[in-house]
């Protein structure tokens, strides 16, 4: 179904007429969610149900991504968090035409001079959130990296979550390496590397976050990782190896 749902947002925007350039324009911020220390990025588009911001964040002593979705309007954002499964394919996978509500979502907040500030509540649980920005991309024109670009993608495991090192290259802004973090260890366990001239590693015509995908195969852990090619794309799968503990290509 997720893959499904890869190949068929990027057909409809090529028959739109985008083109390869333009997609994408991420903000990346840290800082604090109440006691608790946090990253957070956040892309801008029309993403269908009058959403024009989706993202990822985690709290730095759990390293778990939580899955974003939202509304800007001037300089307000209202954030909602993705709860589960069912939601995730509700709202990211299968959206809707009827404009997404974002009242009484968690996040609520103000954007001036690169800083976020406002709040994050839920119940009578109210915390002040305040984050700056570090890091950005926008590939919306000729192309600007700022900063040190990780995305934290929405994909994770138990033991690890995966983010992606984005850079401009002599061919474009691309994924360069996609780093396994262990939540656990806080640290990065295996770097695996994309090159070649293509430049095309984590740039699919999807939400960002959603360049790397998770499943399960016979108890395996996959990784499967985007590429753009001019048309639906493809994928390469990354195969979890006990022995090991890394993830290795599958031919």
């Amino acid at each position: 179904m997720v893959r499904q749902f890869v190949s068929a947002v990027f057909c409809l925007l090529l028959l739109s007429g985008k083109a390869r350039a333009g997609w994408y324009h991420v903000e990346n911020y840290e800082g604090s969610i109440g006691p608790n220390p946090a990253h957070l990025s956040l892309q801008t588009y029309t993403f269908g149900s009058s959403l024009t911001v989706e993202g990822s964040y985690f709290y730095d002593d759990k390293q778990s991504p939580i899955p974003l979705y939202g509304k800007i309007s001037g300089t307000s954002i209202a954030l909602c968090e993705i709860a589960d499964d069912e939601e995730f394919q509700r709202v990211i996978v299968m959206g809707s035409k009827t404009p997404a509500d974002t009242t009484g979502c968690p996040f609520s907040l103000e954007l001036a001079d690169g800083v976020l500030t406002g709040s994050w509540s839920k119940g009578a649980d109210k915390f002040p959130v305040n984050l700056k920005k570090v890091a950005g991309l926008d590939d919306t024109g000729e192309g600007k990296i700022d900063g040190s670009v990780e995305i934290p993608f929405w994909a994770q495991t138990a033991t690890d979550r995966f983010a992606g090192v984005y850079t401009k290259t002599d061919n474009g802004i691309c994924m360069t390496k996609m780093q396994v973090i262990n939540k656990k260890r806080q640290k990065v366990v295996q770097t695996i590397k994309f090159g070649g001239d293509l430049c095309n590693a984590g740039m699919l015509m999807t939400p960002i976050y959603f360049n790397v995908q998770k499943s399960v195969e016979r108890g395996k852990d996959i990784i499967s990782v985007s590429f753009y090619d001019g048309r639906a794309g493809y994928e390469e799968d990354y195969v979890f190896d006990r022995k090991t503990r890394k993830y290795r290509l599958r031919k």
